[in-house]
């Protein structure tokens, strides 16, 4: 016998951080929610995340710390579901949580509180959480959505989807989220990899050699005026560490990014003022960069001569370092996918289709990218609630 056709208020694609949120929301306002995902486990990014201790939100979170073709988008769904309205929950189901660096909460033990509060949260509002939902096709109905599975047939009013974006596909990243949002006519801002370590080559490779040595640098990009003051990690293929994780999500094919090796402090005063040669100059760099770098960069960058304009011309070189990526190490590691559905197609305080009634897109499969430190998670919740809210 076929399964029975299976009808419902809200269904929700996608059981990561979005979805179950999405989910928990909607069924506690006494919808019947069905929560579809194509694997067979829940939250898989959820858990992998912050070295699966989860950086679940940012205290500082603010819409400039987001990337969008409308800057303008999150605002609505950020006002609307706050990090303290996140930190109440967390509070509540008595999830003890640190402050790391620069606003960025993390669980004091394991990634699993989070997900096991919004399983929690699920069942309040007694969702159905149906596993290995492949091959789901959507169409139009006289009453709302109509899809089909690996798991039979359901029937909807409302459609969320949550599906995430490219990155990371061995947990199971599809473009399905962007192939559905065109089937309705909605536009895609093209995907990418963000939040990812870039590769060097060429002269660069020899930067290679310096794999494992960190320090602290401030990195920017020609296409915008944000830079980010954090570790810069060396790496067997090229350039690491937050700083270029950071910038990663603002750097464009062919363009360079620039790296202030010494953030606020110069270097070369003693040479000036001392002994003007090669081991003087060692011995500056040494001063304030790893051993190994600081010996690198006597080789590579020493000035041309030792005259004033020549150990100025160097010291300003060493404050604004140009590298220039072959490209990044793509979305089997990187943490985000920038782009996606373009928000021009949806309404910011509900996240639904402009054009197509009860069809909605939240998280990550939207294109509202966050900065690296729990706020991609604040987007996921805020756009969540908005939707949850909404159904």
């Amino acid at each position: 016998m076929p399964d029975p056709i299976r009808s419902y208020d809200v269904v929700v694609l996608g059981a990561g951080a979005a979805g179950l949120m999405c989910a928990a929301v909607a069924g506690q306002r006494s919808r019947r929610v069905a929560l579809l995902d194509h694997g067979s486990l829940p939250g898989r990014k959820i858990l992998i995340s912050g070295g699966g201790r989860c950086n679940f939100t940012n205290i500082h979170c603010a819409p400039d710390r987001f990337l969008s073709a409308n800057p303008h988008f999150a605002k609505s769904a950020l006002a609307l579901y706050t990090p303290r309205h996140f930190l109440e929950l967390v509070e509540k189901y008595k999830i003890s949580y640190h402050e790391k660096t620069l606003g960025q909460l993390f669980c004091d033990h394991s990634a699993h509180a989070i997900l096991n509060l919004l399983l929690a949260e699920c069942e309040k509002g007694r969702v159905d959480h149906v596993s290995d939902a492949h091959s789901i096709q959507v169409e139009r109905s006289s009453s709302g959505f109509r899809l089909e599975c690996a798991k039979g047939e359901f029937r909807c009013e409302s459609l969320v989807v949550a599906t995430g974006g490219l990155s990371i596909p061995k947990l199971g990243a599809t473009a399905f989220g962007y192939d559905l949002a065109r089937q309705f006519g909605l536009g895609i801002v093209e995907p990418r990899p963000a939040l990812v370590p870039l590769l060097l080559g060429g002269k660069e490779s020899s930067w290679t050699q310096l794999a494992g040595v960190s320090t602290l640098v401030r990195a920017s990009a020609p296409s915008t005026k944000t830079s980010f003051v954090e570790k810069l990690l060396a790496t067997h293929r090229g350039l690491s560490g937050p700083a270029i994780l950071q910038i990663s999500s603002y750097w464009k094919r062919g363009e360079p990014i620039f790296v202030d090796l010494t953030p606020d402090q110069a270097i070369l005063a003693p040479v000036v003022q001392g002994r003007r040669d090669a081991p003087t100059l060692l011995k500056a760099l040494r001063e304030h960069l790893p051993q190994r770098l600081a010996e690198h960069l006597a080789q590579i960058a020493a000035p041309q001569g030792w005259s004033n304009a020549a150990l100025e011309a160097c010291e300003r070189s060493l404050h604004h370092w140009p590298f220039y990526p072959t490209g990044t190490e793509g979305y089997a590691k990187a943490e985000v996918t920038a782009g996606g559905v373009d928000t021009a197609h949806l309404q910011a305080r509900t996240m639904e289709s402009r054009n197509v009634p009860g069809l909605f897109f939240i998280g990550e499969v939207v294109d509202v990218t966050g900065h690296l430190g729990g706020f991609n998670f604040q987007w996921a919740w805020a756009s969540a609630v908005a939707a949850g809210k909404a159904v």
